[in-house]
């Protein structure tokens, strides 16, 4: 409303949901996502449930999710008191940045939405530094494809975590070109998916044959970065072995760390 001196009343996302009896009966459930702080987030949240109650009279369900960086800013009431009249209006929040030191349990999760709050949280975290981000992107897509889900489900994420950990150009791209090239020798069925993308966003590999070295330290980097998020620093013999790896040998190493749970299962050192 143009004229509200409060400001902006939108919901988010605002749901019609049935009950698991079956009953006629129906509630709203009223979804706030906060992606910073907001001096008055609390008084919003009151207003949008009276204007959603107002208008339906109907129980309202109001939630929110925080997905901003403050550890300490969680606000979860609204209320006031006059001459005798109090009145108090509390709702549920949930702060992403909570989940900080559970990514590894988030990952193992299979909640689609315990996914996207990793994605959250590792984008945070590898903010400023592009080889850890390339590499966290690389383990959640390919986490993806190990989820039995359907094909349109698995595309929606890539998309999803696509948008939210931006790379540069050059790292997105052999990205993309590490996994067209792991989903083209596991034939799994999303090669039109990726040929398509590589196609309209102008980025087919190989299309400049100087850029394959590239391609490769790219890779042994990304590599080397995701071998470090999960296991620590690497020992210098690993280091050397790398430097050394030719492409097919990386990416053996790549898809043996799919289902490695040590260092030495990764370079078969078992």
């Amino acid at each position: 409303m143009r004229e509200a001196e409060l400001g902006k009343r939108v919901a988010d996302k605002l749901a019609k949901i049935t009950l698991l009896g079956g009953a006629e009966r129906w509630v709203l459930v009223h979804l706030e996502v906060q992606g910073r702080r907001e001096g008055r987030f609390a008084e919003r949240m009151f207003v949008c449930n009276y204007r959603i109650y107002d208008h339906y009279r109907r129980p309202v369900a109001s939630l929110a999710l925080l997905a901003d960086g403050s550890a300490s800013w969680k606000p979860d009431t609204f209320g006031y008191r006059l001459f005798g009249c109090d009145m108090r209006f509390s709702f549920p929040v949930v702060k992403l940045s909570d989940y900080a030191g559970q990514i590894e349990q988030l990952l193992r999760d299979d909640n689609p939405f315990a996914l996207v709050t990793a994605a959250h949280l590792l984008t945070r975290q590898t903010k400023g530094d592009v080889a850890r981000r390339a590499a966290a992107k690389r383990r959640l897509f390919v986490l993806l494809f190990q989820r039995n889900w359907d094909k349109q489900r698995i595309i929606d994420f890539l998309n999803v975590i696509d948008w939210m950990m931006r790379l540069p150009a050059e790292l997105n791209d052999e990205l993309w070109a590490d996994i067209q090239a792991m989903e083209r020798s596991d034939t799994m069925p999303y090669m039109s998916y990726f040929e398509r993308k590589f196609r309209d966003e102008g980025r087919q590999a190989g299309r400049q044959e100087g850029r394959q070295q590239g391609s490769i330290e790219g890779r042994r980097g990304m590599l080397s970065a995701l071998l470090e998020e999960r296991f620590g620093a690497l020992p210098s013999t690993l280091k050397e072995r790398l430097a050394d790896a030719g492409d097919e040998q990386l990416m053996a190493w790549s898809k043996a760390l799919l289902r490695a749970s040590t260092l030495d299962e990764v370079f078969g050192l078992e």
